[in-house]
């Protein structure tokens, strides 16, 4: 597993680089499919916001891209706290790839969702995935192996672009186009 760790308003030095690596090197267990991990470390120069050690990483898998993202008073802590976001995920992974792999489902599908910055109101980043036909069923596990809110997908049955969402309620949602 290749790992690339950057740095957001905070200089990333070699302690912190290693303690990174080490720590998520937990993670290869569970993915050994994994072709690359980005780390970003970022420091909130909000003075209103008390954790201000933010940790967010990205796993490229053959599958679903997963994403976490952690904040904490302390950067090694928001990096623990990533980890282990990153190691339930990866584990969901692990265990529906065993799943379908007995019943010889194909792989799911890759797909990232877009986070807004809480720092603007304008588009900061993008974000470029295939969208391969899926059943909002299929759409609903691949939102719960990435831990967003939303998933962008195109329905199988009807061929057009669908988002399932995760609801207050606990519930899900679909939106689809009239």
């Amino acid at each position: 597993m290749r790992l690339q760790v950057k740095g957001r308003n905070v200089e990333v030095s070699d302690s912190l680089k290693t303690y990174a690596q080490e720590k998520l090197g937990k993670l290869e267990k569970h993915l050994n499919d994994a072709a690359r991990l980005e780390l970003e470390l970022a420091v909130e120069k909000n003075p209103s916001i008390s954790a201000n050690q933010i940790a967010e990483g990205t796993i490229w898998t053959k599958g679903p891209v997963l994403r976490a993202k952690e904040s904490s008073t302390d950067m090694r802590a928001s990096i623990d706290l990533l980890v282990e976001k990153l190691e339930r995920q990866a584990k969901r992974y692990r265990q529906k790839r065993r799943h379908e792999h007995e019943r010889h489902a194909p792989a799911p599908a890759e797909g990232v969702s877009v986070s807004p910055s809480q720092e603007a109101s304008m588009i900061v980043k993008k974000k470029h995935f295939t969208i391969n036909p899926l059943t909002p069923e299929e759409a609903i596990e691949q939102l719960e192996l990435i831990g967003h809110d939303f998933y962008v997908f195109r329905n199988a049955e009807t061929g057009e672009i669908n988002v399932v969402y995760r609801r207050s309620d606990g519930d899900y949602g679909l939106i689809e186009p009239a």
